[in-house]
């Protein structure tokens, strides 16, 4: 069995390590800017707060910071060898797919979580209270204003829904070369329209990642099971639709 197997587990970290690092990298990046330009924007007094007062400004230069953020971990040679997944239902996916061994998924989610965690809370020590106060309270994750739970889940289900199956389909098409593109699209028109339902979790590390520095677990069962059921079903209905053999670069070196 494969978690019994002790050589086979140590021989596999010392063989991908870099894999996880990057994973833990490609996460810690994308907090940091999170954090930085969240505390910035809604922190009153901050500098962005100031200069763009209203909610759509500020989700709108939230999104465009976050997708340039996304698009330097998917092309940086420190974090795309492993593939960018920083998302553990994203590795899901991919072991789902046959792309990812069951071990590597393994060290990868651990990989996510953990710089995640470090991230933030590294950047709450450089912001102090601009990232731990209200409103921004680490960034985290919870149902917008007057959003009711299910709305919020059906949320988090239907964006991860799209992203995969537009991953899934464009990377097996003549616009291949484009689907980093399209996901760092995804995700600025997410912080936008998805923000102000959801929070935009979208990625179960993290929202961990900042729900457990700042100690707000509301509607967390959300953040963490919704990206999966969405991403999981889009890959499900993806290779049952596909009439032909799924061809999707394989990162797992095992």
């Amino acid at each position: 069995m494969w978690h019994l197997d002790v050589k086979y587990n140590t021989e596999t970290f010392k063989k991908n390590y870099r894999l996880y690092l990057m994973e833990a990298l490609g996460l810690a990046i994308f907090m940091c800017s999170c954090c930085f330009f969240a505390g910035q924007l809604w922190h009153q007094g901050a500098f962005l707060n100031i200069h763009f007062p209203t909610s759509m400004g500020k989700n709108l230069v939230m999104g465009l910071a976050m997708s340039l953020t996304a698009i330097i971990i998917f092309y940086s040679p420190l974090t795309a060898p492993s593939g960018s997944h920083i998302n553990p239902a994203v590795s899901l996916v991919q072991y789902y797919l046959g792309n990812l061994s069951r071990l590597n998924c393994f060290f990868y989610i651990i990989s996510q979580f953990t710089g995640g965690v470090l991230a933030v809370y590294i950047m709450g020590f450089l912001m102090k209270h601009t990232l731990t106060d209200a409103p921004v309270n680490y960034v985290v994750t919870v149902p917008g204003k007057g959003i009711s739970n299910w709305k919020a889940a059906i949320c988090e289900i239907g964006i991860g829904f799209i992203m995969i199956t537009m991953v899934l389909h464009v990377s097996n098409s003549g616009l291949k070369k484009f689907t980093k593109i399209f996901a760092a699209l995804l995700v600025y028109i997410y912080v936008v329209l998805a923000g102000p339902v959801s929070g935009f979790g979208m990625n179960p590390a993290r929202s961990f990642a900042t729900a457990f520095p700042s100690g707000i677990y509301t509607a967390f069962w959300i953040y963490m099971l919704c990206p999966i059921v969405g991403m999981m079903s889009a890959a499900i209905l993806f290779k049952r639709l596909s009439a032909s053999k799924i061809k999707i670069k394989k990162y797992d070196s095992d």
